[in-house]
C-alpha cells in the first residue's frame, strides 16, 4: 500500500523553498474549515487530530510544512506546488494538467491521493489522519498564487521588501502580507481573522459567494489523464522516476475540482501578483491595498471548500449553503 504516492519515493524534484500563507494563512483555512464541518467529518477530524491538535485543523494545518524538510518526508515537498509554465508577464495564465504535471509529481495528484486515502478504511488510523492532515495544508497551498506559477520559481527568486525588509515576493504573499494585515486589524491573532473570515462567509460580503466556491465539490470526478507521448514528456517521465517502485504514481489520477481552483488562483498572477513596482515597499501603498483583499477571499475560499471537501466524504454532500 503507498503512503503518500510511494513510501520510499526519492525526493526528485526541485522544490519551492517558502512555504505557502505561512503559519498563519494556513491555520486560517483550517480554522474557517472547522467552522463549517457537518458530523460525521467533525468528529473524523476531532477523533483523528485529538488533543495533540486540539482535536482542530487550525493547528494540524502547519505539520506538512514542519515534516517535509526531514529526511523522512522530503518526498513530499514536490506536492506543495504545481509549476505552471505560462506567461504571466505577457498577460498569458494559465495551469495544465498534462503539461504542468505530466510526471504526477503536483499538488494535483496528491489532492487526489490523499483524498482516496482518508476515506480508505483499510487504512490504519494513522495514515488516514495522516492523510487528512495533508489535505488540510494542500488545500491552502493551492490558493497561493505563487503556488501555482513557475515564473522564477514562483516568485522566490525575485527580491522584495516588505515593511522594510529584504524579502522575496513569493514570501511576501506567503507571510509578509498576510502577517502585516493580521497584525494592523487583527490583533496579531490568527483566531480572531480566521473569525472574521467565517463572519463573512454566514453573514457578511461573501455570503453570495460562498455557493460559488463550491460548485465544484466532486471528490471523485476525474480529469482525463493521458501517458506522455512527446521525446520531451517521455524523458521528462523518466527523470522523475528512480525505479520501478514510483511507477505507482502514475496511477493517481488528479481530480477536476483541484485544477479548477489551481486555475483560479493562477489567475491572480496575471491581475495582480506581478505587477509590483520595481523598489517599491510591497506591505504598504497601493500594491498592498490590492493584494489584501485577494488574500482574504482565497483564505476564506479554501477554508469553506476544505469544510466542504471532508464534508463530501464523510457525509456525503456538502452540508452548506
Amino acid at each position: 500500500m503507498m503512503r503518500g504516492f510511494v513510501a520510499s519515493v526519492a525526493f526528485l524534484a526541485l522544490a519551492s523553498s517558502a512555504s505557502a500563507w505561512g503559519n498563519s494563512g494556513h491555520q486560517t483555512v483550517g480554522y474557517i474549515a472547522q467552522a463549517f464541518l457537518a458530523p460525521k467529518a467533525l468528529s473524523f477530524v476531532q477523533t483523528s487530530l485529538g488533543s495533540t491538535y486540539n482535536y482542530s485543523l487550525g493547528p494540524a494545518a502547519t505539520w506538512a510544512d514542519s515534516v517535509r524538510s526531514t529526511t523522512a518526508y522530503k518526498w513530499s515537498a514536490p506536492f506543495h506546488f504545481v509549476d505552471a509554465e505560462d506567461s504571466p508577464l505577457s498577460g498569458s495564465c494559465s495551469v495544465s494538467e498534462t503539461r504542468d504535471c505530466a510526471n504526477g509529481q503536483c499538488i494535483l495528484s496528491a489532492i487526489a491521493n490523499y483524498t482516496t486515502r482518508v476515506a480508505q478504511t483499510s487504512l490504519s488510523a494513522t495514515q488516514r489522519t495522516e492523510a487528512l492532515k495533508f489535505l488540510d495544508h494542500f488545500l491552502g497551498d493551492i490558493g497561493q498564487p505563487l503556488h501555482v506559477e513557475a515564473y522564477e520559481v514562483g516568485g522566490n527568486d525575485i527580491p522584495a521588501t516588505c515593511g522594510g525588509d529584504s524579502t522575496n515576493l513569493h514570501a511576501t504573499w506567503d507571510t509578509g502580507i498576510p502577517e502585516t494585515n493580521i497584525d494592523a486589524n487583527y490583533g496579531g491573532s490568527v483566531v480572531t481573522y480566521a473569525n472574521a473570515l467565517v463572519s463573512r462567509i454566514k453573514t457578511g460580503a461573501y455570503k453570495s459567494l460562498a455557493s460559488s466556491w463550491i460548485s465544484c465539490s466532486s471528490t471523485t470526478q476525474t480529469l482525463s489523464r493521458r501517458l506522455p507521448t512527446t521525446r520531451d514528456e517521455i524523458a521528462a517521465a523518466i527523470m522523475h522516476r528512480s525505479d520501478l517502485r514510483t511507477l505507482a504514481a502514475t496511477a493517481i489520477t488528479p481530480l477536476k475540482c483541484p485544477l479548477v481552483w489551481a486555475q483560479e488562483s493562477n489567475a491572480y498572477d496575471c491581475s495582480t501578483v506581478f505587477t509590483y513596482k520595481s523598489g517599491s515597499d510591497l506591505c504598504q501603498g497601493t500594491y498592498y491595498a490590492a493584494a489584501v483583499p485577494i488574500i482574504d477571499q482565497q483564505l476564506a475560499k479554501q477554508g469553506y471548500r476544505l469544510a466542504a471537501w471532508l464534508n463530501v466524504i464523510f457525509d456525503g454532500m456538502t452540508n452548506l449553503p
